[in-house]
């Protein structure tokens, strides 16, 4: 299955700084390329855990005995890796990507270029779903989710008109929202304005932001002293709040510092911001956006 092309493979991987007997969390699999780096990094006493809500990326799971696929959100980095007796581990790699296999199969409604039900849902157990944030939302909470997810100033507009369009019928396709929309999405801009729609009811769909704070919030517990976190974010919401969480473990305010002015983190910083070369974002268009930050358990 065509699933995944990795985004800055080697550069996520060598980041990881991989001990061969070290244990390591995938907690984005999807299809499986991270992951596969990583195993043939690790010696026969490695251990590699890797998460994944989508059930169709259960289907390229690895058959190695020192890998184990969780079908789950990884916002419960911390309970499965206790189940499975992992208290703590040497590192912890995150991909915030949607997988182009979600992008390319038209009825999971996540790309602009297919007519499809209004679904977005990574996890596909999941009841909500895209069709009920547009038919289901109050105005207000509409333009709230486009303006705060995809930063788009004509949200309280978008919003007034999906209100009025949905009293005469359910917007149940992507086709009949582009409709609704379409006098917000000039030609010239036309694949960026759907792209941050869509972007925004995605995020909304399967709390992205939420998932990604409990996520991080996790990280220093679950880390051993010396421990390694490499996040790779497609859009500046999730850079933002990385590179915030990075800085001073929070995600707003500032830390308390002590008399002299200083504050204890539970990370630190690890080089500098990591972007895709020009040649693989020439082999791989989707990379184009990709941030990668990594970070060390202090």
């Amino acid at each position: 299955m065509e699933y995944h092309n990795p985004v800055l493979l080697t550069e996520t991987v060598d980041g990881l700084n991989i001990r061969p007997d070290g244990v390591y969390v995938d907690v984005t699999f999807g299809g499986g390329g991270h992951s596969k780096e990583i195993l043939k990094r690790l010696g026969p006493n490695g251990k590699l855990f890797a998460f994944d809500q989508d059930k169709d990326a259960l289907l390229n799971t690895i058959d190695d005995a020192r890998f184990t696929l969780i079908n789950e959100n990884f916002k419960f980095l911390k309970r499965f890796l206790r189940f499975y007796g992992a208290k703590q581990v040497d590192g912890i790699l995150a991909d915030f990507g949607v997988s182009s296999h979600q992008f390319d199969v038209a009825e999971r409604g996540f790309s602009t270029r297919f007519e499809a039900d209004l679904d977005m849902r990574m996890n596909q157990d999941s009841k909500l779903s895209a069709f009920h944030v547009i038919n289901s939302y109050k105005e207000e909470q509409i333009a709230d989710v486009l303006l705060q997810y995809g930063e788009l100033r004509q949200a309280p507009a978008m919003a007034k008109v999906i209100i009025e369009e949905r009293a005469n019928e359910a917007i149940k396709s992507s086709e009949q929202l582009k409709e609704v929309l379409k006098k917000f999405v000039k030609h010239k801009n036309e694949n960026k304005v759907l792209a941050q729609i869509y972007q925004a009811i995605r995020i909304e769909v399967n709390q992205e932001i939420e998932v990604l704070k409990e996520f991080l919030q996790q990280t220093p517990e679950v880390l051993k002293p010396e421990g390694r976190l490499c996040c790779i974010s497609y859009h500046s919401l999730e850079d933002r709040l990385v590179k915030r969480f990075i800085r001073n473990g929070l995600f707003e305010g500032e830390p308390e510092r002590d008399v002299y002015g200083n504050f204890e983190v539970p990370l630190k910083k690890v080089g500098g911001l990591i972007v895709p070369s020009k040649a693989e974002i020439k082999e791989n268009s989707r990379a184009r956006s990709a941030k990668l930050r990594i970070a060390k358990k202090v």
